[in-house]
């Protein structure tokens, strides 16, 4: 027995070990975002020279021209997203030249035609857009086939071109005059001194029709020549709508503070579970750790760029791995307590508590599922984290945890030490719990006046005091200084009005730092312009944001569309996995404590931004698992106390009541936990998450009284309005009771 048990300790010691020496590796070599390592983003809309409808395949040349302009630049693991029909984001991590790659990405593709001595014979005018596709040559061989628009021009300078010394005509892409040449001596395609030329043709007529390039090309030559003679040839133009600076020194910054809340936040949660649950909680903090490692090396393997609020997901993936420890070990205890031994009650806690674990999860991935769809930039990076967390979460806490108790279980080392297994004392088993004897019933009507007058003072505020809402929703700038000498606030502000900008809050971090936002969007040249101005006067660094009102009206659209869907979704699942009446009631739990951050952060004048929304959504996503987990308990008592059916109103009130009690322990456990998770982030973490985990703050403790106060008494009031109603027949179901055949003569 014991030979076991030190045998399965031994593995446990080797996962540690093994991926202590492996995590570093994997830290390492993550892709870290702007606010991590500090570069350069800019948001791009894709406009029609001609004003004509942008199609996606002008995008995707874009898309490619861009490409190549950051591969010119010597930039490393660039992320460049296509977003929605007519936007591309592209983030540049560790630039240490913003303007220059500004410049750089945001001038037009120039696509010419010259002679060997570099003098300009045509330019893109003379295609079609888009005229360049892949063809081949009379034997066959890969060619590039040009579409003419401007034929009359191009046969005179063909002919014009045949007939002189050296017929050859060179393409270019973005040609330099003084940088790039083909007549220096040696020089070629690709050469020190041509590096942007495309290719070299040579010409023996005039040509008055659609021509094809060919020579000795393979097939990933000719495709990459169309695109770059495409990309040239594009009749778009680019318009910056957003644009955010961060310096490198802010992002090692942010990552030292968010790494140091996280590992406080772990730690104090492996303490927590410990004393809670003993053995039992060490090998569930194994497994946290293991959750942890698996999450990272995932977001690793899929090439996932690891920013400040995929941290705080991967933060809030921790709270809900620890909530599935909680149930399957709160369900253990309840078969110990009914006179079971411990591996019948490991076994018949895990069966128990296994659909509970699994609805919590997936109501939760709905949500990341719809903020990625329709989030944008560090939301979606938020619920890329947030939905590989989800995942990790059901494979570790379902299989793994399982799978290293029962390693210990099957010893039977523990049969009679459950205490120090679980926690569990035997000779208190009869010992009632604290809220053993709680009526959450009989003061109902207190729970909804509570809710009552929190709404009315709620939309009170919001009609007076209304939503702060930042740049993300009202476009403008946000313009971050940091110095080493002091900075006076009053000087900001003249300085400001110096520069001509309408400041409307100016927020001090400390003496040194400010933060400014002001109504307008800066241009390019304004950026340079605010930057040189701070570092000149306050040797100062700056981190400037700019949202145009374009990003504003689509970060409103996308809050009202992702919360709407969001809550479709969950009353459609809901109501399939239990029945309508759980569904109605659990939503308007989960809308209450959307409305309760919304009033509180109006109370509270903190500002609204869009990574809100994505804590807005991950409430509704957290909070309706506490009240799953109450639900489901309500369901099984149905079964095992009333047959599936009650016979009065008091019965429904009675198994409300019995679930609450037999739960709520267990949802304050879990929300502990989380709420440990998120105060660490507030006191130790990074500034530029401070309102996301604020407004996470506020909705959990939310989430925690609707889900025993609010959920659970709306689903009594509901089914007490429709007891005794005839209980109409789903089309699937079949009757009961079979209709007598009426025939003829007989019976009729």
């Amino acid at each position: 027995m014991k030979s076991k048990l030190s045998k399965n300790i031994g593995i446990i010691a080797a996962i540690l070990v093994l991926m202590g020496l492996i995590f570093p590796l994997i830290f390492n070599n993550l892709k870290f975002g702007l606010d991590l390592q500090g570069g350069f983003e800019v948001l791009y809309k894709v406009n029609s020279i001609d004003g004509s409808k942008v199609t996606n395949d002008m995008v995707t040349n874009t898309y490619k021209t861009i490409l190549n302009r950051i591969d010119g630049l010597g930039i490393t693991e660039p992320v460049i997203i296509v977003e929605g029909n007519d936007r591309i984001r592209v983030q540049l991590a560790g630039v240490t030249n913003p303007e220059d790659a500004r410049n750089e990405l945001s001038s037009v593709a120039s696509l010419t035609f010259r002679n060997t001595s570099d003098e300009l014979l045509m330019t893109s005018n003379i295609l079609r857009a888009g005229g360049a596709k892949i063809g081949t040559d009379a034997n066959g061989k890969p060619a590039v086939s040009l579409s003419i628009k401007d034929k009359d021009t191009f046969y005179n300078v063909t002919k014009g071109i045949s007939e002189s010394s050296d017929p050859k005509i060179v393409i270019w892409l973005d040609y330099e005059d003084g940088v790039n040449s083909f007549s220096k001596e040696g020089s070629y395609c690709g050469s020190s001194s041509a590096p942007r030329c495309l290719s070299v043709a040579g010409v023996d007529q005039g040509f008055a029709s659609d021509v094809i390039i060919q020579g000795n090309f393979t097939t990933e030559q000719v495709e990459k020549l169309v695109r770059l003679i495409n990309s040239g040839s594009l009749p778009t133009k680019l318009e910056e709508i957003s644009s955010k600076t961060v310096e490198a020194s802010f992002g090692v910054n942010s990552l030292e503070k968010t790494f140091t809340a996280g590992i406080i936040a772990i730690s104090a949660i492996i303490v927590f579970l410990i004393v809670l649950y003993r053995f039992a909680g060490f090998i569930a903090s194994v497994t946290i750790l293991i959750y942890t490692f698996l999450t990272f090396l995932t977001f690793w393997l899929f090439g996932g760029v690891l920013t400040l609020p995929g941290i705080a997901a991967l933060v809030i993936g921790i709270g809900m791995a620890v909530d599935a420890c909680v149930i399957s070990f709160a369900r253990i205890k309840d078969e110990l307590k009914a006179g079971n031994g411990l591996q019948e009650a490991y076994r018949l806690g895990n069966k128990n508590s296994f659909m509970a674990i699994f609805d919590g999860n997936i109501t939760t991935l709905l949500t990341a599922i719809i903020l990625f769809i329709l989030g944008e930039s560090s939301v979606k990076g938020f619920a890329t984290m947030l939905i590989i967390s989800i995942i990790v979460t059901m494979f570790i806490m379902v299989y793994v945890l399982r799978f290293l108790l029962n390693l210990f279980v099957k010893t039977k080392y523990f049969d009679d030490k459950l205490k120090l297994f679980i926690g569990f004392d035997k000779s208190k088993k009869n010992k009632k719990d604290l809220f053993a004897k709680m009526d959450f019933i009989k003061h109902k009507k207190v729970y909804y006046l509570i809710t009552i007058v929190l709404i009315v003072i709620g939309t009170i505020s919001l009609f007076t005091n209304g939503l702060k809402l930042g740049i993300d929703f009202n476009g403008g700038s946000s313009i971050t200084i940091i110095s080493e000498q002091e900075l006076p606030k009053k000087a900001i502000e003249e300085d400001f009005k110096t520069l001509n900008y309408d400041l409307y809050e100016l927020e001090t971090l400390n003496d040194n730092s400010v933060i400014a936002k002001i109504n307008d969007s800066l241009t390019n040249e304004e950026v340079v312009s605010a930057q040189t101005y701070f570092k000149n006067k306050y040797e100062a660094r700056t981190d400037i944001g700019v949202i145009s009102n374009i990003v504003s009206r689509d970060l409103i659209k996308n809050a009202v569309l992702s919360l709407i869907f969001a809550t479709i979704g969950m009353i459609i699942y809901v109501s399939v996995r239990f029945k309508f009446s759980y569904a109605i009631s659990g939503m308007i739990a989960l809308l209450h404590d959307a409305f309760i951050m919304v009033i509180a952060f109006s109370l509270l004048q903190f500002e609204v931004s869009s990574i809100f929304i994505a804590a807005l959504l991950s409430i509704i996503g957290y909070s309706i698992n506490d009240t799953i987990v109450t639900f489901d308990r309500i369901r099984e008592n149905i079964t095992k106390k009333y047959k599936g059916k009650f016979k009065n109103k008091e019965q429904i009130d009675e198994v409300v009541n019995d679930s609450l009690r037999e739960t709520v322990s267990r949802n304050i456990i879990t929300s502990i936990t989380t709420l440990i998770t998120v105060l660490s982030l507030i006191i130790f973490g990074s500034h530029e998450i401070f309102t996301f985990n604020i407004a996470m703050f506020i909705g959990l403790i939310a989430g925690v009284y609707s889900s025993i106060f609010i959920a659970p008494q709306l689903w009594a009031d509901i089914n007490k309005k429709n007891f005794g109603k005839p209980i109409k027949k789903k089309w699937y179901e079949e009757d009961d009771e079979k209709e007598e055949l009426k025939i003829k003569g007989i019976n009729s």
